[in-house]
């Protein structure tokens, strides 16, 4: 079991309780039922006191000099939510059913994305387990769980989290979440967890009271920047960093997406995120373990492999601009960011071929230029998809896109991102065309539900999908806005869903035998493409003579084709002949 500096440790007869607060004189521990008790303070600003009849099950808080409680920030359990007294877990007390699983290579995997709490109609740990052999059936090999860490109420999207180490009891507890992810190993899948390291929530986090946990010197979105770089930063680092071991280790996840790495700010010699991934590296050895972007900039250092093809640091970013040139083509939406990818099918090649479409030009949208060049990069550096949490709940009314095009478009799109050499990425739902919405949503006080509520409605009119009066859109702070998220699983067996699924699951299947063997080696030189009058083409060159090829036509005419008469045609999508296809017609082929 791995050590941590943060949070309550074990032993045979006793509990160490520590919590690093230099900015405090005297800390006390009060354990429910008892008075409270005084910390030893080192000369680190640590405080410390080992305490008998404390185990597993014991409720306690941190009291400050001013007599302020406070839960313990790398808190474990939070079952009275964020302002409640926090409550020690005996990690090793779940008996692993699993316990020689190491991962899955990244080549054989395909993601999932969910929200915990509308994923089902009970929202839990213990409900998701029960649809887990509907996503095994369906081709599934990974989940990506949105945030856990503990947040103020009973319903958030995961970005307002104010306690890492604990996830959010609504989900239930500790044990149920390493029963969800036993449960997936058992069906050989991975899972992996979004975590945030770039702020904390507006609500619940005390440490600014007693810790030097932001600086002025750096800004971001949220406000203050995390202090990883200035007086008590190494304290700081840590906290995030054994954050991202504890849940691969105590929880067994596989790996672990990063949000928003652009907003981080670090002039570290060594910054925070290479530590991170160093870090987890070198203490997950054995493992597939795999570390996943989001990352605004299209940084392709972050991405780079060692000449094993191995990654230095990250295995792949989330691909906004492969969504975006598709969503384009097929919406024709221009609206925001769009504006930049529309009427352009070169874009559109350039996200397939190379990952990144812009690669250090200026983006018009930001005034600024954006990305580096990727070519050189691997196909499976890249995650590719047409739906996901934010591109639907960026939307003003969250709508999918199963509500915005026809279904002859959206198999289109489905049939290039499921079996194009990117890794792909599904959203919950999206196999049996749910048209749930999936809007943003929060559960604060009512001071800070007002400001939500009015900072929406100022961004709406910049918001893909949105033509109206503000008062129109969902509320995020209403439990109804929450409610209308949840997945409807009936609709999964009516004639469309049914028919959807089977599609999903047919492309998939087909990626497993024609795809997934040459993804290894694919990306040993960079993509090949042309692009016609309406009509797309790139090859990816694999060891030896084998390659890859997508024909596309995304006009409105007919088009001629030019197939190799050797190659292997594994998937003709619509009115596809001998030598032509029609509008939004494609086909995949292999060679030799």
């Amino acid at each position: 079991m791995a050590f941590y500096s943060f949070g309550p440790v074990l032993g045979d007869h006793s509990t160490t309780f520590r919590l690093w607060a230099p900015k405090q004189g005297r800390i006390d521990i009060l354990i429910e039922g008892r008075s409270p008790e005084p910390m030893r303070r080192d000369e680190n600003g640590w405080h410390i006191l080992d305490l008998a009849d404390a185990g597993a099950g014991t409720r306690y808080c941190f009291v400050l000099e001013d007599e302020t409680e406070v839960p313990d920030p790398a808190s474990r359990y939070q079952p009275n939510d964020i302002h409640g007294p926090s409550v020690v877990i005996d990690a090793k007390a779940y008996q692993w059913k699993s316990p020689d699983w190491a991962g899955r290579p990244w080549a054989e995997t395909v993601i999932y994305e969910l929200h915990m709490g509308t994923f089902t109609e009970a929202g839990t740990f213990g409900a998701a387990i029960e649809k887990l052999d509907h996503l095994n059936e369906l081709g599934i090999t990974a989940i990506q769980i949105m945030p856990l860490a503990d947040f103020r109420g009973s319903r958030n999207w995961g970005y307002d989290g104010v306690l890492p180490y604990a996830p959010d009891s609504s989900y239930g507890h500790p044990e149920d979440l390493r029963a969800l992810i036993d449960e997936a190993h058992l069906r050989s899948m991975s899972v992996f967890l979004d975590v945030v390291y770039n702020h904390l929530g507006p609500d619940g986090n005390y440490l600014p009271l007693y810790a030097p946990i932001f600086t002025e010197r750096h800004r971001s979105p949220w406000g203050a920047g995390i202090n990883f770089d200035g007086d008590g930063s190494r304290a700081v680092r840590d906290f995030f960093i054994e954050n991202a071991l504890y849940w691969l280790h105590e929880f067994r996840f596989d790996g672990l997406r990063f949000d928003a790495v652009h907003a981080i700010t670090d002039d570290s010699d060594e910054h925070i995120m290479h530590e991170i991934s160093r870090r987890i590296r070198e203490e997950t050895n054995g493992r597939h373990i795999h570390l996943i972007l989001e990352n605004e900039e299209n940084e392709a250092s972050l991405l780079e492999r060692a000449p094993q093809g191995k990654p230095k640091h990250f295995t792949a970013q989330w691909n906004d601009d492969m969504h975006h040139v598709l969503h384009v083509a097929a919406t024709g939406e221009h609206i925001g960011y769009y504006a930049d990818y529309a009427g352009d099918l070169k874009k559109l090649a350039l996200a397939l071929a190379e990952g990144f479409v812009y690669q250090g030009e200026v983006m018009p949208f930001r005034g600024t230029p954006r990305g580096a060049a990727s070519a050189h990069l691997p196909p499976t550096a890249f995650i590719a998809f047409i739906q996901n949490h934010d591109q639907i709940g960026n939307r003003a009314y969250g709508d999918r896109l199963s509500a915005s095009i026809d279904s002859i478009r959206l198999r289109a799109l489905a049939a290039i991102y499921l079996l194009a050499p990117q890794i792909p990425m599904l959203f919950m739902g999206e196999e049996w065309g749910a048209l749930e919405p999936f809007p943003f949503f929060c559960d604060f006080d009512d001071e800070l539900n007002a400001a939500v509520r009015e900072g929406r409605k100022s961004e709406l009119a910049r918001m893909p999908g949105f033509a109206g009066d503000a008062d129109d859109a969902p509320d995020p702070t209403q439990l109804e806005t929450f409610l209308s998220a949840k997945l409807r699983w009936e609709k999964r067996d009516t004639p469309a869903g049914t028919a959807r699924l089977a599609f999903y699951k047919s492309l998939l299947e087909l990626r497993c035998i024609h795809v997934q063997p040459l993804l290894d080696t694919l990306g040993t030189r960079p993509a090949a493409y042309e692009v016609g009058e309406g009509v797309v083409r790139v090859t990816w060159f694999a060891e030896g003579e084998r390659r890859l090829t997508l024909m596309a036509n995304f006009g409105d005419r007919d088009v001629q084709m030019d197939v190799p008469p050797k190659a292997n045609v594994f998937y003709p999508r619509g009115d596809v002949s001998v030598s032509w296809m029609s509008p939004w017609t494609m086909i995949w082929f292999t060679e030799p």
